[in-house]
């Protein structure tokens, strides 16, 4: 995992920038991290983790979604690509992070947490929080090293397993 920072900046897309989102929700490799929930969404796909997108449903996610939550692609400046997204509710804290399969192990996530911290603090965020499974080393540590510490746990099945799920939080006051 490099530690170098990424020429990187958060974009905010537009309706028409949607086709990522869709391409990395239907992408098996960037979304199976979330297969094996019991989850009750529609177009969420168990065995693979993705999640239907249709261009159709854009425009009304777009509405519904963009005025609760700073929703912003990582946009690769050197490159000129999208290599993930991240976002935080903004009536609450929880927040999330998601690198495309392609470009993990980069440094990416690093680099764009940061960038979603100083939002979150210009959002007047006081506690940014996410649910990171233990098994998700790599994620958990980049958490830890930018200052996230641990609020707990539960337990969740995956694929009918017991899985243990960190609760951590960030401090932002």
């Amino acid at each position: 995992m490099e530690d170098n920072m990424k020429n990187i900046k958060l974009y905010v897309p537009q309706v028409e920038d949607l086709w990522f989102r869709k391409e990395c929700m239907e992408d098996r490799k960037t979304m199976e991290y979330n297969a094996g929930y019991n989850v009750s969404y529609g177009g969420y796909h168990y065995e693979s983790g993705c999640i239907d997108f249709p261009e159709e449903k854009f425009e009304r996610w777009y509405k519904e979604t963009m005025p609760r939550v700073f929703y912003a692609y990582v946009l690769d400046q050197d490159l000129n690509k999208f290599v993930g997204y991240c976002n935080f509710k903004l009536d609450k804290t929880s927040g999330g992070i998601v690198i495309k399969d392609e470009f993990r192990g980069q440094g990416y996530m690093t680099s764009a947490l940061k960038l979603l911290i100083e939002e979150a603090k210009k959002q007047g965020v006081k506690v940014l929080t996410d649910s990171v499974p233990i098994s998700r080393e790599n994620a958990l540590k980049v958490f830890y090293k930018l200052g996230f510490k641990n609020a707990g746990q539960f337990t969740v099945k995956k694929f009918g397993k017991e899985e243990i799920v960190m609760q951590i939080e960030l401090n932002l006051e």
